[in-house]
């Protein structure tokens, strides 16, 4: 098994939001990429992203063309999961969705090498799931990274029970050579930051939603009372509605408490299709 510093090829399963990031982390600090998605229009939506992020960087003067170019030349994308059969590394960031996210660890585990580290960028589905449905448990592990991925410097690392100490050094290793600082968490579900971070963002819901304060003080008490650098309704927003409600449903059955559970009008949001920045509107507008 390559270990962290040496690992030279990654696979991305899913080219959402986080997926885009972290296939643009991991081509930054040098590495070949190859991101999946199940169909060409994804795969192109996908790069697509990938290219706009690069371009920002380069506009604010983060990156240079040239720079810029070799990043994309390092990026290949596919939609047979036979691609990803040479690589060294699997992150999975398809949607929070446990048996979605099941099938695609099935899949891994019968096509890549059996040295190959299978980690996942869930960020609230228990971590020893997943490896029970490989036959390598102890090879997979939860390497959780924060939107948008290559800003943010925090990635969660969680192993399993079952998560070999080598594992879990060779993740270390690879998330320090992409520059990211670690914290490692038990394995239950939500981990360290969605187990404080979810019922924070609930209570701000809560507040709108029975009237206690306007959207705009709410986001301003925050901010400005607590030293956030935004409001939990805009960082609901950024996150995603859905993936916000998705990340309570699972919290409220894992620890049968209902102030995990999804505000009413968090679920009718979603269910309206305002699922913040990324359809255009939630509880803010965007252009």
């Amino acid at each position: 098994m390559a270990d962290g510093t040496t690992v030279r090829r990654v696979g991305v399963v899913g080219a959402g939001l986080m997926g885009c990031g972290i296939v643009e982390v991991a081509a930054r600090a040098g590495a070949d990429v190859t991101f999946l998605e199940p169909s060409d229009e994804l795969v192109a939506a996908g790069r697509a992203r990938i290219e706009r992020s690069l371009a920002a960087a380069v506009d604010r003067g983060k990156l240079d063309a040239v720079e810029r170019d070799a990043i994309v030349a390092r990026i290949e994308a596919a939609t047979d999961v036979d691609a990803l059969a040479d690589v060294d590394l699997v992150v999975e960031a398809a949607t929070e969705d446990e048996g979605a996210k099941l099938e695609v660890f099935r899949r891994l585990d019968g096509v890549t090498r059996s040295d190959v580290i299978l980690a996942s960028n869930t960020s609230s589905i228990p971590i020893a799931r997943l490896a029970a449905a490989t036959s390598r448990p102890g090879k997979v592990i939860g390497i959780h990274f924060f939107n948008p991925p290559p800003v943010m410097p925090l990635v969660e690392l969680i192993p399993a029970a079952s998560t070999s100490d080598e594992t879990v050094a060779a993740a270390q290793a690879w998330v320090a050579a992409l520059g990211k600082t670690t914290v490692v968490s038990r394995d239950e579900a939500g981990f360290i930051v969605n187990r404080v971070l979810i019922p924070f963002l609930h209570d701000a819901v809560g507040l709108l939603e029975r009237g206690v304060a306007t959207r705009d003080d709410i986001d301003t008490a925050c901010r400005l009372g607590l030293g956030h650098p935004m409001g939990p309704l805009q960082l609901a927003d950024l996150i995603g509605l859905d993936t916000v409600a998705a990340i309570g449903g699972v919290l409220a059955a894992a620890n049968d408490d209902d102030r995990f559970a999804p505000p009413e009008l968090l679920r009718r949001l979603v269910a309206e299709g305002k699922l913040g920045r990324k359809s255009g509107e939630g509880f803010y507008r965007y252009d």
